[in-house]
């Protein structure tokens, strides 16, 4: 058995660090009336970080768990019970047609900006045209993580480089009390993605990269291509049973194979054709199918122009506006044939020499 390579660890924080760590979100002076409170919590909180306790109510795993006795977290549990179902609804061929629609800018005018940002101006183009052709719209507006009070997208802790198996499908990283890790947004939107019969996905540029917001919505979902839907093989995070699971052989499954996707990449300097390029190879590696030339767009909206006025320099670019509507409107279309089973996909049933 490979043992893990350990001496990066921090070390734990000692009762006064803890201290000042935690009144940090008590700066306000309003929170001075109920310091007596506060210092009770913070002892509760200090107590279940040091003790470790991330998963403070757990249940058996039961019978459809290789360890049913295993002691699975009741949260984590109940997330990859939502996906069961929402994969269920997702094959029900009675359903409706349902397209997930992501806007990638952080920027609203909830917050410091103080105006909406083009991308999301882009998405309700797109949701005109597909609620039009009797398409159920789920929208996903990741700029709420700047405005919306303690929402999160915790960083992936890239457990998968120790080992795939250590990967959890659904990620089980998060929520972590003891760390105070909690009100982790994934939860929602791994069923999001489940539900879906396609995703488009629509972002601006930002340095030559995609937003924030949406990398870390991208490094989460690294559990959907090959993760495990057994956390109690790896009894946890045990990553010396991982490692030996994955040598043994690891059949990497795509969680999330065989959706379609659209995209619409903008920018206003330099970066559209890299940050597009990446997010179609993304996209691909995880098995969805891109519906066509036409649904993977990028282009500049006032090229080196103030950003000032890009919202007028978008008002008057109706090539673009009705470019966008196109890439929805191939969506729309490559979905219709998705579920009707004839969706050209030539390199399907195809077997991979590098599953990994």
């Amino acid at each position: 058995m490979i043992e893990p390579r350990k001496g990066q660890v921090p070390a734990v924080l000692k009762r006064g660090e803890f201290h000042l760590e935690f009144q940090r979100s008590f700066f306000d002076p309003s929170f001075k009336a109920v310091q007596t409170e506060i210092a009770k919590v913070e002892q509760v909180a200090w107590e279940n970080y040091i003790n470790g306790n991330k998963s403070p109510i757990t249940a058996k795993a039961g019978p459809d768990f290789a360890e049913p006795d295993y002691d699975l977290s009741v949260e984590w549990k109940s997330t990859r019970d939502k996906l069961i179902a929402a994969e269920a609804t997702q094959k029900d061929s009675s359903t409706k047609s349902r397209v997930l629609l992501v806007c990638g800018s952080a920027r609203n005018d909830g917050s410091c900006p103080g105006e909406i940002s083009k991308t999301y101006r882009m998405t309700k183009l797109a949701v005109e045209i597909l609620e039009a052709g009797g398409i159920e719209v789920d929208q996903l507006d990741l700029s709420l993580l700047i405005s919306d009070y303690d929402k999160h997208i915790y960083p992936c802790k890239a457990c998968v480089s120790t080992a795939m198996p250590l990967c959890h499908w659904p990620c089980s990283c998060y929520p972590n009390h003891g760390q105070r890790q909690t009100n982790d947004w994934m939860a929602e939107i791994y069923e999001k993605w489940v539900a879906a019969h396609a995703v488009i996905i629509m972002t601006p540029v930002y340095w030559y990269q995609t937003p924030g917001v949406l990398k870390l919505m991208i490094d989460r979902l690294v559990c959907a291509d090959g993760g495990n839907p057994d956390p109690t093989t790896t009894s946890g995070k045990n990553a010396k049973k991982a490692k030996d699971i994955e040598l043994k052989g690891w059949s990497y499954p795509k969680h999330l194979a065989g959706r379609v996707y659209g995209l619409v990449v903008h920018g206003d300097v330099a970066g559209i054709e890299g940050v597009r390029r990446s997010l179609s190879d993304w996209l691909d590696w995880m098995g969805l199918v891109d519906a066509g030339a036409l649904s993977r767009l990028d282009r500049f909206v006032g090229y080196y122009e103030s950003y000032a006025e890009s919202h007028e320099v978008l008002d008057r670019d109706l090539a673009m506006q009705k470019e966008v509507r196109n890439v929805a409107r191939a969506v729309m279309n490559a979905v219709a044939e998705l579920r009707a089973g004839t969706l050209l996909m030539p390199d399907a049933g195809l077997d991979r020499p590098r599953p990994k």
